[in-house]
């Protein structure tokens, strides 16, 4: 049996810790805890740690860069994987994902939005696309504003891009926000959620990404259908890929 070192983290009991939180916020706020994925952010952690969360029953992955995604995908070629893509994308990469990645988080233009659809196999499951909505109009973060997102679905909605399928939003939370402040987005995004979903096929806009390590309690109480979890699940990420 192979002896890790000390420093290597507990990345089972961490998954454990999270899943039973996770149930705990759900269960508390009267929400079915089988409602919410956990994504374990793996960015730059090395391929041996993502192995140990699989051991653990660990799936789900939420990659940033596609640089150190793509060794990932390449040396664990396991169907059981779900790969989500939850970093800044642009554009001119857009070909990189479909057929790689299930799991999309971060669409915040048409004209990403065409070339994603562009880059689809048809043969493929299409994209499955979250709209990433800046719901604090924060100066440093990515994204729709908030007042503008409606209309943006509306006009996707209208190009037919037969290569995605739009099934709700995303947010980061700003920085240095108090529990209350966070709470106060969470509750924003979850209510912009419902508005467009009104107007669209039951249960087609119902996904929510929102949370991470130091939040997503309050998200899985206020209607965070996947919560994105790094540093409580792998500890500290390097600056660099491993």
């Amino acid at each position: 049996r192979t002896v890790m070192p000390e420093s290597f983290p507990d990345i089972s009991g961490n998954i454990e810790r999270i899943k039973a939180r996770i149930r705990q916020a759900a269960v508390a706020a009267g929400r079915d805890p089988g409602k919410v994925r956990l994504i374990a952010v793996s960015k730059y952690m090395p391929v041996e740690y993502l192995r140990r969360a699989m051991q653990a029953g660990q799936y789900i992955f939420g990659e940033n860069t596609l640089q150190d995604a793509s060794v990932k995908l390449a040396e664990i070629p396991d169907p059981r994987l779900e790969w989500h893509f939850i970093g800044h994308l642009q554009s001119n990469k857009a070909r990189f994902i479909p057929g790689k990645f299930h799991w999309l988080h971060t669409l915040d233009s048409h004209k990403l939005a065409r070339k994603l659809s562009d880059a689809w196999n048809d043969g493929k499951q299409p994209l499955q696309v979250l709209l990433q909505v800046n719901i604090a109009n924060d100066p440093h973060k990515y994204g729709l504003p908030p007042d503008t997102t409606q209309q943006f679905v509306e006009e996707l909605l209208q190009q037919e891009l037969p290569g995605i399928r739009l099934r709700g939003l995303m947010t980061i939370g700003r920085e240095h926000a108090t529990p209350g402040e966070r709470r106060q987005d969470f509750i924003a995004l979850r209510r912009l959620r419902d508005e467009i979903a009104a107007g669209l096929p039951p249960d087609s806009f119902s996904e929510l990404s929102m949370g991470m390590s130091d939040d997503f309690d309050i998200a899985v109480a206020e209607g965070a259908t996947m919560v994105r979890v790094g540093s409580s699940i792998f500890g500290p990420r390097p600056e660099t890929p491993a």
